[in-house]
């Protein structure tokens, strides 16, 4: 049956009422019409769904991307990293600065670092054996404070990167120049020629009077100390001062070394840069003030522990460099390309109290040139 509204009625039979066949289409129509826009509703339901599903998995997928770190953050983040730290003796000013700027730079022990530390306990001859140990632990850098550390990790690997932290790294051999270190070996290189006979040059303005110094040095540390005493004596050479050197071994050699000193007829002590020195500088001070001595060190720590003079660089600052060089290796530097750096500020520090301890009287141009002056 054709429903286009043209359709002719059918006769009918009397008595009997025949709906027209439009009547019937047009109910057929409006059924069809509804079933119509039910599948229209439901195809926009099922679309809707599916623009849902995928908007949500795009706000997921750009959340997961804003928040999560680029990928060799994360792998490093997820990698606990061994380091090696040799010494002949424990630093208390190198090792705690160290650590700090490792923390800023995302390092934390416990987290994604392990420091592996290893000392010779102020036994030299310990390093080489201690170097090898810290090489077998497979570390992904190892950190020498001072010479002899240096030497022995220099010997011990030529691939495993070293940042070490030394008075004159060129003339102890370690590498042959600061602008290109070479090999596996970078970081920061303490005294610069200048600054021993800096030194000496303090002490003679403290003690106008000084004809006779000594110099204090640990012969475990011998082509640092030749270094150092050559320095001095040339110095001393031009202040028409006389030199005294005293050589230890060890802490236990420091009481001796004083009582020769005064011995000697010195009138003042120079302290050469070492751990082992840095450790024991509470010791040396209280010995140079039982002794009556002028004493002089590089490090502030010195004057602070009662030790009369300090000058040298700004360690605290300059320390803090090493951590650098660890993340900077850490994250695809060679040291062969990483110059050797020199400290750029230095300070004096002049402790009045144990000037006045000694009967030493400091002069004004002297303490206005102080950064700081202990009272």
């Amino acid at each position: 049956m054709i429903c286009d509204g043209a359709v002719r009625a059918r006769p009918s039979a009397p008595g009997k009422v025949r709906k027209q066949p439009n009547d019937v289409c047009q109910a057929d129509g409006e059924t069809g019409q509804n079933a119509n826009r039910l599948s229209r509703v439901a195809r926009s339901r099922t679309v809707n769904v599916k623009f849902g599903r995928i908007a949500a998995l795009l706000v997921i997928g750009v959340v997961s991307a804003l928040t999560a770190p680029p990928a060799p953050m994360a792998q490093q983040a997820s990698k606990v990293l061994r380091i090696g730290f040799l010494s002949t003796s424990q630093s208390t000013v190198f090792l705690p600065v160290f650590r700090q700027a490792l923390g800023e730079l995302g390092y934390v022990e416990g987290t994604n670092l392990v420091l592996e530390q290893r000392y010779a306990e102020d036994r030299p001859e310990r390093l080489s054996a201690l170097a090898a140990e810290l090489v077998n632990l497979r570390v992904a850098v190892l950190v020498t404070f001072a010479t002899p550390a240096t030497l022995a990790a220099k010997a011990a690997t030529t691939t495993i990167p070293i940042v070490m932290v030394v008075g004159e790294p060129v003339a102890a051999g370690i590498v042959p120049s600061l602008g290109r270190p070479g090999g596996n070996i970078t970081g920061l290189a303490l005294d610069n020629v200048e600054v021993a006979a800096k030194r000496l040059q303090l002490l003679k303005e403290a003690v106008p009077n000084l004809a006779r110094v000594a110099v204090l040095a640990n012969q475990a540390n011998p082509s640092f100390t030749a270094l150092q005493l050559a320095q001095t004596r040339s110095a001393a050479e031009r202040l028409g001062v006389a030199v005294q050197p005293v050589e230890v071994r060890g802490p236990s050699d420091l009481a001796r070394a004083f009582t020769a000193m005064t011995r000697g007829h010195a009138a003042a002590v120079i302290i050469l840069p070492d751990p082992m020195f840095g450790f024991h500088g509470k010791r040396i001070a209280e010995l140079a003030l039982q002794h009556r001595l002028p004493s002089t060190y590089d490090a502030k720590v010195f004057a602070e522990d009662g030790g009369l003079l300090a000058y040298g660089p700004l360690l605290d600052h300059f320390y803090r460099r090493a951590a650098v060089y660890v993340d900077k290796i850490l994250k695809g530097a060679k040291p062969a390309d990483l110059p050797v750096e020199q400290p750029t500020k230095f300070e004096l520090v002049i402790n009045l109290k144990t000037a006045k301890a000694i009967g030493l009287t400091i002069p004004p141009s002297l303490r206005q040139r102080a950064d700081q002056v202990i009272e």
